[in-house]
């Protein structure tokens, strides 16, 4: 079948999406099988009491910073070799509470100060390199505010350093809200795979591995030897441990070691995090990845799970290219198949590589327990699914240059399932990411058409779980959107502007799912009137080709004729210097006569002619075998002729249109909400 240059590029652009996904995705499994077949068992000595300096970087985190100054203080390690730096940049009730607590804890006899800047300059990372100008201890310990390290942990991390080329020990991260909702029991499943299959992976190797900017222990000589805290990038954590292991210091990540922490409940703090850390990947990508390639003492291997691994967020703009570009090929007929007409091979390809695979890698993460585990995997898929915008959106802005802003991921002390984060401060708004997330997942709902109409109901689910992802994470962004005063404590009673503020959301989010429900009224109804008339136009002339009785042949006719009347209304008119009408063509930027709808007309008043006459014919009369050839020819042709036409239906002058209102509506909405934020932050500044 011949494919249009336009339908052609698509179809190569899905297949090399789909080609680097699969790669990146088998990458996966193969340090899955790592994981389990590489066992490394981590030697200790007994190093005694080395001195230590426990650094907390902590800014505007009210609700867990003494939960997070308790915890340490409390580990079981003498007072006198335990130096412990709350690097606090704060600028809210933050500085009032933890210069109380650690005041407190100064009294009873801590090494305890209270590290104040005057500035966020490099945020975390600039906190953290302007801590270790007064470091000089031998050892460097981490943790976020959201993290609880249990009493033990420095006794049963700090013997790990075993030789003197171990410079880091990463310890693994554990949920104190794992089961606080579906959103934080995806997030501990993703953040385990990471753990418990790369990490571990990676660690029992001569692999990279990076890391994870808390729950970590640090030789103060490999932080200084690798040239320190650099704030260029978002990820200062990953871009210090890959600069340590190019300098030759082994990184060793400890999975029986498990720190608790907090994951976001809130759908747009979690975005958020996601974003920060997909940036950051990239922007690590374009600053190391030379320096990687070009040490001799790196072995090959290293070097390419190194490009994988700080490229990976790549991922995310080519799911949305095949999201893009799928329903354009079933529009266009492509054969996607994975053997010729074989659409139960083409799913079964597409669940051993997805879900059957994920099954296998669950099962030996969790042992005994993995069942439970696997159960949330179709949650997993939609959520990553939902999220590749936002992490489109970061890549983007890495790739582009954008200025870095460190935006934290807010925490509110959740533990138990009655614990509420709705009232208090911190929480933060949907973006305009949001509306993107609206427009997928819109098209999503037009590509299930697409793929219905167009015989390719296999492609249905694969559409589908995307649709679902993007609806799901749009509506808990707006769901999840308060507005409230960062500095107002809990207390108080809510001003006027924010109940204004809060009433102005409530009526926009009745506008945006009104817009929703109009926009998806429009593309059904669109659909109907410009797409599907073609597709019974196709199986029409698919009835011609097939067909030798001429009465058959003119119903078909009669049926295109019909459907053809719907679409050319439509269509815009060309003329000639005369005034007459010379074409009526989608492709209304270089349209070429293919897709010429007055030729089509045209051949099929000739065809209308045809049966015509070859039905006063005899049948075993050699002209009315030419006529019916010249017929069946005719409809053949005519078929392709639809097919390159279908998919410039899309965008139409008139859809571009109606999908520009639409946006701008939405985007209206958006400006609204801003104000009202810009407002509420005015007031705080008063």
């Amino acid at each position: 079948m011949t494919i249009n240059p336009f339908t052609s590029f698509v179809f190569d652009l899905f297949i090399l999406s789909a080609i680097i996904i699969t790669a990146y995705t088998v990458n996966f499994y193969y340090l899955a099988f790592l994981s389990r077949t590489r066992k490394e068992s981590h030697p200790t000595i007994d190093w005694g009491t080395p001195t230590i300096t426990i650094q907390l970087p902590i800014y505007n985190e009210k609700y867990v910073a003494k939960r997070l100054v308790d915890a340490v203080c409390h580990m079981d390690y003498p007072k006198d070799k335990m130096r412990i730096m709350v690097c606090d940049d704060s600028d809210d009730d933050t500085v009032e509470l933890l210069k109380n607590v650690v005041d407190g804890y100064k009294k009873d006899g801590y090494l305890i100060e209270h590290v104040r800047r005057g500035t966020r300059v490099g945020y975390k990372a600039g906190a953290l390199k302007h801590a270790m100008k007064t470091t000089d201890t031998e050892l460097v310990a981490i943790f976020d505010a959201d993290f609880i390290p249990p009493t033990w942990f420095l006794k049963r991390a700090i013997p790990h350093f075993a030789t003197s080329k171990i410079g880091l020990v990463q310890c693994r991260w554990g949920h104190v809200n794992e089961n606080y909702s579906t959103i934080t029991q995806v997030q501990a499943l993703s953040i385990d795979f990471h753990f418990l299959v790369e990490q571990k992976a990676k660690s029992n190797s001569h692999l990279f591995m990076n890391f994870n900017g808390t729950a970590g222990i640090w030789r103060r000589d490999c932080i200084e030897d690798a040239g320190g805290w650099h704030t260029a990038t978002l990820v200062e954590d990953l871009d210090l441990s890959y600069r340590a292991q190019m300098k030759g210091w082994k990184c060793l990540f400890l999975p029986d070691i498990v720190v608790d922490a907090e994951l976001p409940a809130q759908m747009n703090g979690a975005k958020r995090q996601q974003f920060r850390w997909a940036k950051g990947s990239i922007q690590c990508a374009i600053k190391l990845l030379s320096d990687v390639a070009l040490k001799r003492h790196v072995a090959i291997e290293a070097k390419l799970q190194a490009f994988i691994q700080l490229t990976r967020h790549i991922v995310y703009p080519l799911v949305l290219i095949q999201f893009l570009s799928l329903p354009v090929l079933l529009a266009a007929q492509v054969n996607l198949y994975v053997v010729s007409v074989l659409p139960a091979l083409t799913i079964a390809t597409y669940l051993a590589m997805g879900p059957g695979a994920y099954v296998l890698v669950i099962q030996g993460m969790y042992g005994k327990t993995w069942k439970s585990k696997a159960k949330l995997l179709p949650a997993l898929l939609i959520y990553n699914a939902g999220m590749s915008v936002n992490n489109t959106v970061a890549v983007f802005d890495a790739v582009l240059g954008k200025k870095n802003e460190f935006h934290r991921t807010p925490k509110y002390g959740l533990v138990t399932k009655k614990d509420d984060w709705k009232d208090k401060a911190y929480n933060l708004p949907f973006t305009q990411t949001t509306l993107l997330e609206i427009f997928f997942g819109v098209y999503g709902v037009m590509g299930i058409f697409i793929a219905i109409f167009s015989n390719n109901p296999v492609f249905v689910p694969i559409i589908a779980l995307q649709t679902i992802g993007f609806f799901f994470i749009a509506y808990l962004s707006l769901s999840h959107t308060k507005f409230k005063r960062n500095k107002s404590s809990d207390n108080r009673a809510k001003t006027k502007k924010e109940k204004m503020a809060n009433t102005v959301y409530k009526l926009s989010m009745i506008g945006i799912l009104g817009i929703i429900i109009f926009g998806g009224y429009m593309a059904i109804s669109g659909y109907n009137s410009d797409i599907y008339p073609l597709d019974r136009i196709r199986g029409n002339l698919d009835g011609i080709v097939s067909s030798s009785d001429p009465q058959m042949i003119r119903d078909h006719l009669v049926a295109i004729q019909a459907d053809l009347d719907i679409v050319m209304v439509n269509l815009p008119d060309t003329w000639d210097t005369e005034g007459n009408i010379i074409s009526k063509n989608p492709v209304w930027i270089f349209g070429t006569e293919s897709t010429n709808f007055l030729r089509i007309q045209n051949n099929i008043d000739t065809m209308f002619t045809g049966v015509n006459e070859i039905s006063n014919i005899p049948k075993d009369n050699s002209a009315y075998h030419t006529g019916m050839l010249d017929i069946k020819e005719r409809a053949a042709l005519l078929k392709i002729n639809i097919m390159d036409a279908t998919p410039y239906m899309y965008v139409s002058p008139a859809n571009m249109m109606l999908s520009g209102i639409w946006i701008a509506a939405i985007i209206g909405i958006f400006a609204a909400l801003k104000r009202k934020k810009e407002q509420l932050n005015k007031t705080d500044q008063e």
